[in-house]
């Protein structure tokens, strides 16, 4: 097969097109010939510091199972797939267990490629409303936001959620998300397009956080009374402002640390205002599928900023290092 290997850690030119080994299903796998892949913020990580050679990176797949292995029961060649990048966290877990859990591309081989081995248990059926590249935009993003806007932040409609950062693959399918749960939604960003974007999408409001207060907007959008759930993945630049703009009782949701791991918090008014902070990361294989049936009810479709053909890896990596993007990045395979 023809896949992207990471040759070593590095910049996209690392990323290299070429004659990979074929995958064999073993017992519990299936074989995934992949229609589709995105890419992922987890993707550029990887590729820098990345102590494994010659691996396949990329999370997010969806395709046609090409192959079955021994004892796999439900699943047939033939069958239209998504692809649960989470790694051995069982259902209904409240956490991922200390060990054995992991993500999809690097240390196993991912997306980046023709065809894939994993485990049958890791499989949703693809619903059929979503093309082959909504399909594979989907899945850790999809994971990340399901967990972040229901099971952790415990959205319910009738309440307000602010979104920070739009414009990236999560923050654009917890917008959708937020919005088909009923909730008011505000957004930020550095970009008054991507503002626009998002209020096209659904947003109540947006606001720039590069010139504007973003905070005295969204307490002036609530009448003082702060939102009810805040969700973020920017981390040291970001959660002051979230923990001012969260109401007393309210929940701060996090889930990255773009702009720096360690932030500047004023504990009293943590404790003052009584607030729920909670961690969350990827998700357990029950939300992967709850949040994969609620795309298929809904209706609803991830959004793609552009597509390339999975030889033209290197320069995904590249737009997605910009970060100039409104919406999922996706590979074309096949």
């Amino acid at each position: 097969m023809k896949a992207i290997v990471l040759e070593q850690a590095g910049g996209p030119e690392m990323l290299v097109y070429r004659d990979y080994p074929d995958p064999q299903a073993g017992a519990g796998e299936v074989v995934v010939r992949l229609r589709a892949a995105a890419l992922n913020h987890r993707d550029i990580w990887q590729r820098l510091r990345s102590t494994n050679t010659q691996v396949i990176l990329g999370s997010d797949g969806a395709g046609v199972i090409a192959a079955v292995g021994a004892g796999v029961e439900g699943w047939r060649e033939g069958d239209e797939v998504m692809i649960n990048p989470s790694l051995g966290w069982p259902d209904g877990d409240e956490a991922p267990p200390a060990t054995g859990w992991r993500i999809l591309g690097d240390p196993d081989n991912g997306t980046y490629a023709e065809q894939i081995r994993v485990p049958a248990a890791n499989l949703v059926r693809k619903p059929a409303h979503l093309s082959w590249a909504e399909a594979a935009a989907l899945p850790l993003a999809g994971l990340t936001a399901w967990r972040a806007l229901t099971t952790r932040g415990r959205l319910r409609a009738g309440q307000s959620v602010l979104i920070l950062g739009i414009g990236g693959g999560v923050a654009t399918i917890l917008l959708q998300m937020a919005k088909r749960l009923g909730a008011t939604a505000y957004v930020t960003s550095s970009s008054d397009e991507k503002l626009e974007r998002g209020q096209q999408l659904g947003a109540d409001a947006g606001f720039n956080y590069r010139t504007s207060d973003w905070v005295a907007g969204v307490l002036a959008q609530t009448d003082g009374r702060g939102v009810d759930l805040v969700v973020d993945s920017s981390g040291q630049q970001t959660w002051p402002g979230a923990i001012k703009v969260a109401r007393a009782g309210g929940r701060v949701v996090s889930f990255g640390a773009t702009t720096g791991p360690e932030a500047q918090v004023n504990v009293r008014e943590v404790f003052a205002k009584q607030l729920n902070l909670l961690g969350t990361m990827m998700g357990n294989a029950q939300e992967f599928s709850a949040m994969v049936d609620f795309y298929a009810i809904e209706g609803l479709r991830p959004v793609i900023h552009q597509q390339f053909p999975l030889a033209e890896a290197a320069a995904a990596n590249r737009l997605m290092e910009a970060g100039e993007q409104f919406g999922k990045l996706v590979l074309t395979i096949g």
